[in-house]
């Protein structure tokens, strides 16, 4: 098996495990990993999940040895089309890459995320970098496109000439740079990627989950909206949670938690 899950209370740390392939990503893995976060998904007692490439390596992109065995197949990616019928959107190559999940997702990279590996990192919500680990759309070389996402969600982080830059040129990108221009939101030393993800995870977890899910949502919500549709668009989607969670959570407040800045019980 090549995906496996750890769970530590309200944390699910999800492990693709394929080190001599540098985690490129397999039909099998991507199966697996899709079921991994569908299941996540779907667990009453799992809030924030890390997704961790074993053996120092996050992925090295899309397996190019099983991609190159589809050549000259009628229709090689049939199986990813999207369906124009209202039927339900195929994973993608990378496999969780079309998926929206309700619940926050952190990548934790070591090593190379590149290609098919750096779309899956962008569709994590947050990217923790180890000093050494890097991203580029190092297919770029083969003639391989993104096609899991990310032309779309690289460009939403970095601004559109930066992507192009990153995109075009097909360049290493390394953590430090990464940092920079908003491709990651933390580095840390070699060899500390998950568990300081799976820290920030635990943190993230502590909050009320459907607020924060709330919160999180208007944020992906509110993209390519004007600027009051986006705000009609918060309202509707978060003021349920202000009766749901916010006014017991003010409630707490006024009784005594969280005076002076300690939020260590909350």
């Amino acid at each position: 098996m090549t995906v496996r899950t750890e769970k530590n209370g309200a944390v699910t740390t999800v492990i693709h495990s394929r080190p001599g392939a540098r985690n490129a990503m397999d039909p099998e893995s991507a199966e697996a990993l899709v079921a991994a976060f569908a299941a996540f998904d779907r667990d009453p007692d799992a809030s924030v999940a890390v997704l961790w490439g074993e053996g120092g390596a996050f992925c090295a992109g899309w397996d190019l040895k099983q991609a190159s065995t589809l050549e000259g197949a009628a229709d090689p990616l049939g199986q990813f089309h999207f369906p124009v019928d209202g039927a339900p959107i195929p994973r993608g190559p990378m496999g969780p890459s079309r998926m929206n999940l309700n619940k926050p997702v952190i990548a934790a990279v070591a090593g190379p995320a590149v290609a098919g590996g750096f779309e899956l990192a962008l569709w994590c919500d947050l990217r923790i970098m180890e000093h050494s680990a890097y991203f580029g759309v190092y297919c770029r070389r083969w003639g391989v496109p993104l096609i899991d996402g990310g032309t779309v969600r690289l460009p939403r982080l970095v601004g559109h000439g930066r992507a192009l830059e990153i995109i075009m040129t097909g360049r290493k990108v390394p953590a430090d740079e990464a940092l920079h221009i908003g491709a990651c939101e933390q580095v840390v030393a070699d060899g500390e990627a998950r568990a300081a993800a799976e820290a920030l995870a635990a943190d993230i977890a502590r909050y009320p989950q459907g607020c924060l899910r709330a919160d999180r949502r208007s944020v992906y919500l509110q993209h390519g909206l004007a600027l009051d549709d986006a705000l009609r668009a918060e309202w509707e989607n978060s003021a349920p949670m202000l009766a749901a969670e916010g006014l017991a959570g003010a409630a707490r407040f006024s009784a005594g938690k969280g005076r002076h800045g300690d939020f260590d019980d909350i």
